[in-house]
């Protein structure tokens, strides 16, 4: 049978339909405007950065602190969007990287990589390419571990490891304004985030059973975060130093985490 419903109408008049970028919270429209800008921005040499086909990525909290690290043949532009705005990757279903913690932006272009053929094309120089862009990306996790104050970012997979090289000329970009900063900055505000990004990702660990080392791994790289967070309010309440992030050894809780484990492939 044919349905006979007709248009939903509540008998007043209709009002105009909002367009889907207005529907976002204001805290979401700016994080997307400040992104949009960072992906028009361009080189020394009037390139427009995010453009780059080949290139690795790294995302910071509010405090500076590198959380997490990535790669992408697809370009730049593209794969960022994918975990900023569209939030399909792995890293963020899988609740590994929270998008509310993601301050700055880093990108190193690969221009030198431009003109690399497909796979199926000429499958010796995109395995050539390939190692290159393993090669950045790797001394890329190697800088983050080294700037980190615990020595561990969130990266479920570990960059296939490779001899470190000089990285190019990197771009480093805000994705939230002051304002914003001050609000979501508070300790306070962010333990409890934290503590809910946590709660997740063990759901997650709990409802699939079957989860990776390296997502285990880093259930406790961000616990370790969250007791931080936590400590260095406490002793601010308490009108003491700020604790000593060599208070918590990572390497001691869970190994080296500058090697993949048996069941870790590439880099998401």
């Amino acid at each position: 049978m044919a349905s006979t419903s007709k248009p939903r109408t509540t008998g007043a008049a209709k009002e105009v339909k909002p367009k889907k970028k207005d529907l976002p919270a204001d805290l979401v429209r700016e994080f997307r405007s400040l992104f949009d800008e960072a992906k028009k921005a361009t080189d020394s040499a009037n390139r427009q950065i995010a453009s780059a086909k080949w290139g690795v990525y790294a995302f910071y909290d509010y405090d500076g602190e590198p959380i997490y690290v990535g790669q992408t043949k697809e370009s730049l532009a593209t794969r960022l969007n994918r975990h900023l705005t569209n939030q399909r990757t792995d890293a963020v279903a899988m609740r590994i990287l929270d998008v509310f913690e993601v301050a700055e932006l880093e990108v190193w272009p690969i221009w030198a990589l431009e003109g690399t053929p497909k796979k199926g094309e000429d499958l010796d120089a995109y395995k050539a390419a390939q190692t290159v862009l393993d090669a950045h990306e790797y001394s890329a996790y190697l800088k983050a571990i080294e700037n980190s104050k615990f020595g561990a970012i969130l990266n479920e997979k570990i960059p296939p490891v490779s001899n470190p090289i000089e990285l190019p000329e990197s771009h480093r970009f805000a994705l939230v304004s002051k304002q914003t900063r001050a609000e979501r900055d508070h300790p306070d505000v962010r333990i409890a985030r934290r503590a809910e990004t946590l709660a997740r990702l063990a759901a997650v660990a709990h409802e699939r059973g079957e989860v990776s080392a390296g997502l285990r791994r880093v259930l406790v790289i961000q616990a370790v975060r969250l007791a931080f967070k936590a400590a260095e309010r406490f002793n601010y309440a308490e009108g003491e130093p700020a604790p000593n992030p060599e208070a918590i050894s990572v390497e001691g809780l869970i190994g080296s985490v500058l090697y993949p484990t048996d069941d870790e492939g590439a880099g998401d």
